[in-house]
This record gives structure tokens, C-alpha cells and sequence, in this order.
């Protein structure tokens, strides 16, 4: 379910990308245009929930800066750089 989630959120931020970008290059807003209106009630919900999805694929970027850039653990030969790893599996 989280998977999913986070797809929904990718995808709303990309709708609302988008419309600034027609804002800004033809100054046309589509939300406004399909909810009749930029300030109705429509309008306003669309624009809140792709708010929201913005902010949860901000916190979903912040989370994977703090993964592990260290490869050496994968895999289970001899290829391990000989570190100790923490919690998470990253080396020390």
C-alpha cells in the first residue's frame, strides 16, 4: 500500500508541475479551467491534495538522502569492505 502511495504522490506532483508550467509559459490554468473557477470549492481540494502530495514526495526525497550510498554489503561474498555496519546496514 505505501508503494502505491508514493506512486499517487509522484503522480499528483507531476499534474501540478505541470499546470505551473502552462501557468507560467501560456499563463493558462488547468485546474481552474476543469473546476470552473480557481477559487471554488473543486478547485481549492485539487489544489490541496496535490499540496499534500508535494509535501509527502519532499518527505519521501529527504528519507532517501539518508540511505546508504555504500554498496559494499550487497551480496553475500567476499566483497564486503570490511567495515561494521550500523542498524540500517551502512558502513561505520
Amino acid at each position: 500500500m505505501c508503494k502505491c502511495v508514493g506512486w499517487l504522490a509522484l503522480l499528483l506532483t507531476v499534474i501540478g508541475a505541470l499546470n505551473w508550467g502552462l501557468w507560467g509559459f501560456f499563463q493558462f490554468d488547468l485546474v481552474a479551467m476543469l473546476c470552473k473557477g480557481n477559487t471554488t470549492m473543486a478547485a481549492r481540494a485539487v489544489y490541496s491534495i496535490i499540496g499534500l502530495a508535494g509535501l509527502y514526495s519532499l518527505r519521501k526525497l529527504c528519507c532517501c538522502k539518508k540511505k546508504c550510498p555504500c554498496e559494499c554489503h550487497k551480496g553475500n561474498g567476499p566483497t564486503g569492505c570490511g567495515k561494521d555496519k550500523d542498524s540500517s546496514g551502512c558502513c561505520k
